[in-house]
C-alpha cells in the first residue's frame, strides 16, 4: 500500500536529485588541460586546444588517448570491457574517463572562472 507520506518522500527525493544534477552541471566549465594518470601517478599533462594522440603504456596494457578539437576521448584500450572507449569525448572540467582494469584516468582540468561569488 502506498501512503501519502510515501508519495511526499518520493517527490522530495526527486527534487533533491534534480537540484544535485543542476549544481553538478552548473559547476563545470570548458577545460584547458588534459591530465592523464596511471596508477595514481601523473603520466602527462597536455593542452586541450592542441590536437594530439597519446599512447599510454602501463606494463603490458596500452590505452590510446586522442585530443582533438577541444575534447578528449579514449580511442582504444586493450581492456576487456571497453567501457572507457565507449564513454565518448569529454571537454568540461567536471568530466573524466576511467579505465579501471588498466588503472588509467583521463581528466580535464579547467580554467578558473573569471568571476567569483562576490563579482556582479
Amino acid at each position: 500500500m502506498i501512503k501519502k507520506a510515501d508519495i511526499i518522500l518520493a517527490i522530495v527525493f526527486i527534487i533533491l536529485g534534480l537540484c544535485a544534477s543542476y549544481v553538478a552541471g552548473f559547476g563545470s566549465h570548458q577545460g584547458s588541460t588534459v591530465l592523464i594518470t596511471v596508477d595514481g601517478k601523473e603520466y602527462g599533462s597536455y593542452a586541450l586546444n592542441k590536437n594530439k594522440t597519446v599512447t599510454v603504456k602501463n606494463g603490458i596494457h596500452t590505452n590510446v588517448v586522442v585530443i582533438k578539437n577541444g575534447s578528449v576521448s579514449m580511442d582504444s584500450s586493450d581492456c576487456k570491457n571497453q567501457i572507457c572507449v565507449h564513454a565518448g569525448a569529454i571537454s568540461n572540467s567536471s568530466q573524466s574517463i576511467i579505465c579501471l582494469p588498466n588503472r588509467v584516468v583521463v581528466q580535464i582540468e579547467g580554467k578558473e572562472s573569471e568571476y567569483d561569488a562576490i563579482s556582479n
